[in-house]
């Protein structure tokens, strides 16, 4: 069952409101989700890395007898991202969504698909996102396409 977060903004950013995503999740939990939406790096809305890096570990951390849940990053993601969500988080047991990463790939969804692989295999061997461009060509093409941003 997936958790969206939708409403979570208008629920965090007043102070006179604020639940933070700790907290928010175990609600989620609570109802039985087993996968909740976290947003991502360098994502295309307000939340800060900082925001998402938190909202990742909380969903990761045992609760109710030991039991996570799988954090799902999404929001304008594509393989750039991988290399930072590694490094800040140290994990790839998540779910991660790059819809437009995979189907504007210059070589059509299956480059996407390609290139995203190619990214997080560059970001668990510890490379930069240059560093993995010029070792594999699918991804090369999606920072051609993605990495202006």
């Amino acid at each position: 069952i997936h958790g969206h977060r939708n409403g979570w903004g208008m629920l965090n950013r007043h102070p006179l409101l604020g639940i933070e995503f700790p907290a928010y999740q175990k609600l989620w939990r609570l109802a039985g989700v087993d996968q909740i939406h976290v947003n991502g790096i360098q994502n295309k809305f307000w939340e800060s890395d900082d925001s998402v890096v938190t909202s990742i570990e909380s969903c990761l951390k045992p609760f109710l007898g030991g039991f996570s849940v799988l954090p799902v990053v999404s929001s304008g993601q594509w393989g750039g991202q991988a290399v930072e969500t590694y490094r800040r988080t140290k994990t790839v047991d998540l779910l991660y969504m790059a819809g437009g990463g995979i189907m504007a790939h210059p070589s059509g969804p299956a480059g996407g698909v390609i290139a995203l692989q190619q990214a997080w295999q560059g970001a668990v061997d510890g490379l930069s996102v240059q560093e993995i461009a010029q070792k594999y060509p699918e991804f090369n093409q999606s920072v051609s396409v993605f990495g202006k941003k």
